[in-house]
């Protein structure tokens, strides 16, 4: 573990932290480590998606109706 790491406590499903001790013995990383990964993964994918809403933030809207409506008439429905 790094050494500014925190320490904090959570619960998880019985199920999952049977799946993560095993993963754990399977790839001699602590569970930590697993899941200190995972979850700077999905807060790096959450910040892609931010960053992407940023991006089309100024594009014109269109409803739902018209979305169909053009994807028919370019034959991808």
């Amino acid at each position: 573990m790094a050494p500014l790491s925190k320490r904090s406590t959570i619960y998880l499903d019985p199920v999952l932290h049977q799946a993560l001790r095993l993963k754990s013995l399977e790839t001699s990383r602590s569970m930590s480590e697993i899941i200190n990964e995972a979850l700077r993964e999905a807060l790096a994918e959450d910040a892609e998606d931010l960053s992407a809403f940023d991006e089309r933030a100024d594009e014109s809207l269109i409803s739902y109706e018209q979305m169909v409506k053009r994807l028919k008439k370019d034959g991808r429905i």
